[in-house]
């Protein structure tokens, strides 16, 4: 039985990338460095800050100045976390038939909840949503199904009756361990180079709104009386 639906929330979710541009823009241009093409951003955001850091200014942790920026960079997010950004499309009226449906949902994010309390506040999903798991809440992060397991117990529902979404290959892997259906959501921030397939993920979705007809017809058979 499908008893509700968890989803990753950057590129998933929420489409959070122009917010996590402007920062990064503005720190380019008060260090006098030449601003990166977008898409090398976008396919940096399921790695964080230091995924985006790395790509736009050259550098990796451990090297000299990289915490600083890091600094910078939480701190100016921080201030302006939902500016740009939006759900995906399609996102809202699944949000609405789950709601109908009297499905439970959740978000399990390996951001911050210093970050994803407040953005789910601005976006308006926070009352909405019925369990919200960050890494500093658990022992472990995703691709470990601690987290999962966490959600699923807030929303009162067993993982194998749950489907979890994502846009990263451990959000497949924590879904799978967790012994529930997977949705890999190909519309997020994947490089492009990334080969999805591998993933071994239940289903694949090119857009949000792909989703619900897949929710819906998976919970369509299961009341066919056999």
């Amino acid at each position: 039985m499908l008893s509700g639906v968890l989803f990753d929330l950057d590129g998933t979710l929420l489409d959070t990338v122009e917010d996590f541009m402007a920062v990064i823009d503005s720190m380019l241009d008060e260090h006098q460095r030449p601003r990166v093409a977008p898409e090398l951003i976008r396919a940096q955001v399921s790695d964080g800050s230091i995924g985006m850091l790395s790509v736009a200014f050259a550098t990796r942790p451990g090297e000299p100045g990289f915490d600083a920026l890091r600094d910078e960079f939480l701190t100016r997010y921080e201030r302006a976390l939902a500016v740009h950004t939006r759900p995906f499309p399609g996102i809202m009226p699944l949000l609405d038939w789950l709601d109908t449906e009297g499905l439970p949902w959740g978000v399990v994010t390996n951001k911050l909840s210093r970050f994803s309390i407040p953005l789910m506040e601005q976006i308006g999903l926070s009352e909405r949503c019925g369990s919200l798991v960050c890494p500093d809440q658990v022992s472990q992060g995703k691709p470990h199904p601690e987290a999962i397991f966490k959600a699923c117990a807030e929303l009162s529902i067993s993982p194998q009756h749950c489907v979890f979404v994502g846009d990263h290959l451990r959000d497949i892997q924590a879904g799978r361990a967790a012994g529930m259906d997977t949705i890999a959501a190909l519309y997020g921030y994947l490089p492009a180079e990334e080969d999805h397939t591998a993933w071994q993920a239940t289903h694949s979705v090119y857009t949000a709104t792909d989703l619900q007809p897949w929710l819906l017809g998976r919970r369509n058979l299961e009341t066919i009386d056999v």
